[in-house]
């Protein structure tokens, strides 16, 4: 029987109407808990499928600064920007590799009994590098006492009934395998027997069956406005940067990093990483001196927007909304994030030393949003939030970095949540290979799966 459930929109609307609530007030913090930590280590490889053809059974050909193919595996150094874009360093990890990297865990699924669906971003970073980089699912399952993450089976994103409505790499093969050339995926969502799966080069929500089957193609389209980054397929007709009067306004790299659903399934919810572009003020959207981004509402069964979005203020320039997901009809949890971490750590006076930790990055939080009590503007309220840099370790649980009475996940990206019960969360890190190095100087960052107690966040008003 068919029950009537009105949108997140439409009860933030009535609600705002009866008693509207200032998204500036005051925020509280407080404090998660270490429940495990798992690590799958950075060099972990997966054999291409055989149909995909010979390109792929290696990757990272094209990563050299000149774009060339280099076919000599480990020739070509990993280098990180983190900490201070000023201060390149090497990273420990090479290009090309044997096999397909199973790394950059953008997004992650609940499965139940620790286990997971965990999503592979583009490759290795850009278009232009990545088209020897197979897109991917992997069904993982974390040991929270051995401290190992264990990848059960690998799902390749792939198009042969040519739903994706433009050229891609393996445009003339049978199976046209998906690549990082073709799409950047950064969140996931298990929609009944399908996997909606967000991108960033649209942005577009593209729909695949569970075998990895591409159904269909969502754009953008909010009323009579398509939103675009210069990354859309229609970017050769669109100037690059600036934005004024280009027909794009979703920032590069700046798409479906989230994307939460309801508690219903009826509706998914993408967010834009970044602000979008204002060409009337040839600036990022801001409010109240500070930036904003949108998550808009996507209706399952119709396959279109809404037409009406939330805003998220961010607390500063230069933040990204790494994920976002529904804990029930109302509230939600948002990773808002800086994009860096720091230099060596206390003890550490000689910055090319390898063997030291780093300090506490800058801004790595989680918070606790209230949809229903969005202002008059569509902001939603900020209710409180957990400092990923300061979590509570009473049980020294920590299987990678210092395990000390505080825990910290120093990494530049932490860019994935699920809910794994009521009170409980597992967050992971894009571990960017082989490009960060935020755990521990020189060495490439693990994809960690960090398992957190945030019933304080939960029971926070």
């Amino acid at each position: 029987m068919f029950t009537f459930r009105p949108t997140l929109l439409a009860v933030a609307a009535t609600l705002a109407a009866m008693a509207p609530l200032s998204t500036a007030q005051a925020q509280t913090e407080v404090t998660a808990v270490l429940a495990g930590h798992a690590r799958l280590p950075h060099d972990s490889t997966v054999r291409a499928p055989r149909e995909a053809g010979a390109l792929f059974q290696t990757a990272g050909k094209f990563a050299a600064a000149n774009r060339q193919r280099t076919e000599v595996l480990g020739s070509v150094p990993g280098i990180t920007f983190v900490g201070d874009p000023k201060f390149p360093r090497p990273s420990g990890g090479a290009l090309p590799i044997k096999g397909q990297s199973v790394q950059g865990f953008s997004g992650i699924v609940s499965m139940g009994g620790d286990e997971f669906l965990a999503l592979t971003d583009n490759g290795f970073g850009s278009k232009v590098n990545s088209a020897d980089a197979l897109l991917m699912v992997h069904h993982v399952k974390a040991d929270w006492a051995s401290g190992l993450v264990k990848r059960l089976h690998t799902t390749f994103l792939r198009d042969p009934q040519r739903k994706i409505p433009f050229v891609i790499q393996n445009e003339a093969s049978r199976e046209r395998f998906l690549t990082g050339a073709d799409l950047d995926i950064e969140s996931i969502q298990v929609v009944g027997d399908e996997w909606w799966i967000g991108d960033e080069f649209g942005p577009y929500v593209i729909r695949f069956d569970r075998k990895g089957v591409a159904l269909g193609l969502i754009e953008t389209t909010v009323g009579d406005k398509t939103h675009r980054s210069p990354d859309h397929y229609l970017q050769g007709r669109l100037p690059n940067y600036p934005a004024e009067a280009s027909g794009w306004d979703a920032r590069r790299s700046g798409g479906f990093e989230p994307m939460a659903k309801s508690p219903d399934g009826r509706t998914v919810y993408p967010m834009f990483e970044w602000p979008l572009w204002d060409a009337a003020a040839k600036a990022q959207e801001q409010s109240e001196g500070k930036p904003y981004t949108r998550i808009l509402e996507l209706d399952v069964a119709s396959r279109k927007y809404s037409g009406k979005a939330f805003k998220y203020r961010f607390e500063a320039a230069g933040h990204v909304a790494a994920d976002f997901q529904l804990l029930d009809a109302s509230t939600g949890l948002v990773i808002e994030r800086d994009d860096a971490t720091e230099g060596a750590g206390p003890g550490c006076p000689d910055e090319a030393r390898t063997d030291c930790f780093t300090r506490p990055a800058r801004f790595k939080r989680i918070y606790k949003i209230d949809l229903a009590a969005a202002d008059a503007d569509g902001f939603v309220r900020k209710v409180a939030y957990i400092d990923l840099t300061k979590i509570a370790n009473p049980k020294r649980l920590a299987k990678v970095g210092p395990n000390e009475e505080t825990f910290v996940l120093p990494h530049l990206g932490p860019e994935g949540l699920t809910l794994v019960d009521a009170r409980h969360i597992v967050v992971v890190n894009d571990n960017n290979f082989p490009y960060s190095s935020g755990r521990q100087i020189g060495k490439p960052d693990d994809n960690e799966l960090t398992l957190l107690d945030i019933g304080a966040l939960v029971d926070a008003k």
